[in-house]
């Protein structure tokens, strides 16, 4: 979402708390985008807060999306019996 630097001082307690939601508010001045508002959510670890803080994460509320799981393929060798071939 983008906001004029002069909405910006009429709302900031609303804009800040949809920014703590997850939404990232971009504050604009002449139409141009000069910094961004980026909430830390309630309710983390201390650690976590301070990397979100820092800009070194960043969270938008939802679930992480995760890569698909690795297919395992039949064929080869089971780990199983190659580590009791190394014990002999």
């Amino acid at each position: 979402m983008q906001v004029a630097v002069r909405e910006l001082k009429a709302r900031l307690s609303q804009l800040l708390a949809r920014a703590q939601e997850g939404e990232i508010i971009e504050i604009t001045s002449h139409k141009r985008p000069i910094a961004r508002i980026i909430g830390v959510p309630s309710g983390l670890d201390p650690s976590l807060r301070a990397l979100i803080g820092r800009g070194g994460l960043a969270w938008k509320g939802g679930k992480p999306r995760m890569k698909p799981p690795l297919k395992l393929v039949a064929t080869g060798v089971p780990v199983s019996r190659l580590v009791l071939e190394d014990r002999g």
